[in-house]
């Protein structure tokens, strides 16, 4: 799990310019965020995000509660187990947060990163991807066509990644 956020102007992210210059776009408005949270299932490699205009522990325990709906138990459906891996930020270590986890311990998992470890989070190479080639070089005219999109690129990077088979699989320890 890791949060980020996504801008309505977002910063170029490969350009070719003559040194020194310039590589803002014009763009009208005052540039806006929206707050990503998001998962990977390692086992349907899909990418499962909540968009919120914050980033606060309610975000987090909203997006555990989209997890619950994904894998959580339901009439004619058994829980699946899932493991969380974390990265110690402070919306994740709230008391808000904490009790939402140990409310859901049963059938959750959470492993902890070291803190200022990313490059030990898989997620973080999808959300580059996200960022780099699917949000990148364009900007919003507001924040719910910034949220529309994000959910429309993750849609077609789901899609990608389920295409092409993962070409290591990797087991953390």
């Amino acid at each position: 799990m890791l949060e980020s956020e996504a801008l309505t102007h977002p910063y170029l992210t490969r350009a070719w310019a003559k040194s020194g210059a310039d590589l803002r776009v014009p763009a009208s408005g005052q540039a806006k965020k929206v707050a990503v949270l998001d998962s990977l299932d390692h086992v349907t490699r899909q990418l499962i995000v909540h968009t919120s205009p914050t980033k606060r522990s309610t975000d987090f325990v909203a997006h555990l509660e989209q997890l619950d709906d994904l894998y959580g138990p339901k009439p004619g459906r058994p829980a699946k187990p899932v493991v969380l891996v974390g990265d110690n930020g402070p919306i994740h270590v709230s008391k808000l947060s904490l009790a939402a986890l140990v409310a859901r311990s049963r059938r959750l998992t959470v492993e902890w990163l070291p803190k200022y470890a990313l490059e030990l989070n898989d997620i973080e190479v999808v959300l580059h991807d996200l960022k780099a080639h699917h949000l990148a070089h364009q900007t919003f005219t507001d924040v719910a066509a910034l949220d529309q999109a994000i959910h429309t690129a993750v849609q077609d990077l789901n899609r990608e990644r389920m295409a092409v088979p993962l070409a290591k699989l990797r087991i953390s320890a």
